[in-house]
């Protein structure tokens, strides 16, 4: 479904007020008019090393994102800026700045470790700036993705031991993209020139042993290894004199460095036709409400003092959902049903049938719109209000054949009525010219179209209400016996004796035809659960085989460069014993 955004420029979406983070309805009311499914781009890094900046070229404009050009942080809470993908029409690009991490002002690590994880939780693409090169003192700013564990749960019950795998983070962690601005080393290595993504992998390397300052150093990389198994890494010139950096809004391209302003196109364009939509555990496409809903949920977890959970988050968000699934279906039935059924059908299957097919849509509607209704607690509603509508158009459907059949009758025999009180048929002979029209009135009654399931029962009613007159008419002709009189009293009472089992019989009829119903509407409801419950399971499965081939090919790498590791060291002890061979041996002094 096609949105049309209007965002001239960023909105707060999470502001940061003395270390209370508060949502920003106005920006939850931008989310909730995005229909699209929407890449989620999130920038995180220290203050004051040109983040907005990237943001606002993703943006395509020059200005946005405010820069600043002192040493204050002008980047408060999280900003949003939501824009037309440039490359994928049906996909909303939602860009994250991030207050910068660090600021002395605050004087607050925890806000900042909160600020670092809710931008993990709501990116598809979380991208980390730095200034220079990845040394120690970066990694140990990045201390905060060694807290993740203790800011973030992937379960709302983690394991018997109460530790969760990382491959239950993988599963949902976004892309890691790490930009290093202002650098200026060579990318070279045993003087081999190298990419920036095999500098990030260098930088990664572990270090083999066991002692405190070994476990310091691994332990950042060793957490981005795990959370993040999908890394690139992008280097940037700086982009011009240090006395212009304030005035970066207002330079054109050709008044910056020429090599900055392509690494930053290469950035943009990589962004571009790389970020994933936000996705969900289960493959749930995340679009603009839905992105709304998970912002509102691990805020609201993060200032009740608990820890966000991405299970708790999704459970919150299909719940939302599957009621909205609920009534969307139930007007889809609506529309439906008004748009095609006439009251009063010809018979009850008639009624049935063009429910079932009904039915069979709006359960349609309900499944593609919900997800993770646990228990069918959603199903078993919107089943419970199918079973009631159909029931109420049964209930309308016999009023208004019943209505319809008493006008009819009321129409057809009110001529025939006056006729007796004027007593025209309270003479001898009478009786049989009575029997003749009614007969004949009858006929009438019955070549009437659209009268409906309840024709007989109301005919025989009316006929059952005028028993006393048909009655007086008889025991006033004078030219029938008392024989012949008593044969017809039997007679019309055999009439209605049929007629009554008839009914019966029809009786019968629609309870077995309400009975099959409720058993194909319950089948039905079983054979699209089922059908959706395999989905739903293939693209689990799917995704566990995606998040365990990552980790597998993590510790795959881990082991190479272990083995590479331990190549090197038999080498150089091989060149050792080589270099001890070669050398003179002088002869002892004492022989």
């Amino acid at each position: 479904m096609a949105s049309e955004i209007h965002m001239p420029g960023p909105e707060c979406l999470i502001k940061n007020i003395n270390g209370r983070l508060l949502v920003n309805p106005e920006a939850l009311k931008i989310l909730s008019a995005i229909r699209q499914p929407v890449v989620v781009v999130a920038i995180v890094g220290p203050y004051r090393t040109g983040k907005s900046y990237l943001m606002n070229k993703l943006a395509g404009k020059n200005k946005g994102f405010p820069l600043g050009s002192t040493v204050q942080s002008h980047t408060k809470g999280i900003w949003m800026w939501c824009v037309p993908h440039p490359k994928k029409p049906n996909r909303t690009l939602v860009l994250l700045d991030t207050e910068g991490l660090g600021d002395v002002e605050k004087g607050d690590n925890q806000n900042d470790s909160w600020i670092f994880a809710l931008a993990i939780l709501l990116s598809s693409t979380f991208v980390y700036n730095s200034m220079g090169t990845i040394n120690q003192q970066a990694m140990d700013q990045l201390h905060y993705v060694t807290e993740l564990t203790d800011r973030i749960r992937a379960k709302s019950s983690p394991d018997v031991d109460g530790v969760e795998d990382s491959a239950d983070f993988v599963s949902f962690f976004p892309d890691f993209i790490w930009t290093l601005r202002d650098f200026s080393l060579d990318l070279e290595a045993d003087g081999q020139s190298i990419t920036a993504d095999e500098y990030l992998e260098n930088s990664l390397k572990l270090k083999k042993g066991t002692s405190p300052k070994d476990k310091t150093f691994n332990l950042p990389r060793l957490c981005i290894r795990k959370f993040f198994p999908k890394k690139k890494c992008f280097i940037f010139d700086r982009p011009t004199h240090r006395k212009k950096l304030g005035q970066l809004e207002e330079l054109c391209d050709d008044e910056l460095d020429s090599e900055f302003v392509q690494q930053a196109v290469v950035f943009c364009s990589y962004i571009f036709s790389n970020s994933k939509t936000k996705t969900l555990s289960g493959g749930i496409k995340v679009d603009g409400p839905r992105l709304g809903t998970l912002v509102q949920t691990y805020v609201n977890a993060i200032n009740s003092g608990d820890l966000p959970c991405m299970e708790n988050a999704v459970l919150a968000l299909a719940e939302i959902e599957n009621s909205a699934a609920v009534q969307k279906a139930i007007v889809h039935y609506d529309q439906q049903m008004g748009q095609k059924l006439q009251l009063p059908t010809e018979t009850l299957q008639e009624l049935l049938d063009l429910h079932r097919a009904t039915e069979k849509e709006t359960i349609e509607v309900f499944m593609r719109s919900s997800f993770k209704d646990i228990d069918q607690l959603f199903q078993k509603k919107l089943a419970a209000q199918l079973d009631k509508k159909r029931d109420d158009f049964c209930d309308q459907n016999r009023k208004a054949s019943s209505d319809r059949c008493s006008a009819l009758l009321k129409d057809i025999f009110s001529p025939l009525e006056e006729d007796v009180k004027q007593g025209i048929y309270s003479k001898s002979g009478g009786y049989r010219l009575f029997i003749e029209k009614m007969q004949e009135l009858k006929k009438k009654y019955l070549q009437e179209p659209r009268k409906g399931i309840q024709a007989e029962e109301i005919l025989q009613e009316y006929l059952k209400s005028k028993e006393s007159v048909t009655d007086a008419i008889l025991q006033t002709d004078q030219t029938l016996s008392e024989k012949e009189k008593l044969i017809e009293v039997e007679r019309v009472r055999a009439e209605s004796a049929q007629a009554a089992a008839k009914m019966q019989e029809e009786m019968q009829i629609k309870n077995q035809q309400m009975m099959e119903q409720k058993e194909k509407s319950y089948q039905e409801h079983v054979k699209q659960l089922t059908e959706k419950m395999e989905r739903d399971r293939a693209q689990l499965l799917e995704e566990q085989v995606r998040t365990l081939a990552l980790k597998l090919q993590e510790q795959s790498r881990l082991l190479k460069e272990g083995f590479q590791e331990e190549q090197r060291r038999l080498q150089n002890e091989i060149q050792n014993l080589q270099k001890m061979m070669k050398e003179p041996r002088h002869p002892c002094v004492l022989c």
